[in-house]
């Protein structure tokens, strides 16, 4: 993946792959206590907010966005336990 190879000076790719799933768990734990939030621009990039920069260790929000989505949920559609009933209640 393009952000394991923006390595750092005599860094191996094997280190840097491995500090880019340090900050893709950072972010799934921050996104799942709340104090990460994703959001989506007019354009369709993603943006995480609350990630600090250290967090980020020189990861960008469009890689780990792809490290973290469940690409099989994606393809899966749209999904709801309710047959999309409070989709349409402002949930």
């Amino acid at each position: 993946m393009p952000c394991d190879t923006r390595l750092k000076y005599r860094q191996t790719i094997s280190q840097r792959a491995a500090e880019v799933r340090k900050v893709t768990e950072v972010l799934s734990q921050g996104l799942a206590a709340g104090r990460v939030k994703a959001k989506v621009g007019p354009q369709g990039a993603i943006a995480f907010l609350g990630l600090t920069d250290a967090e980020r260790d020189g990861v960008t929000d469009a890689c780990a966005y792809r490290r973290t989505v469940d690409k099989q949920a994606l393809t899966q559609g749209h999904h709801s336990h309710d047959n999309g009933v409070t989709w349409h209640h402002g949930h």
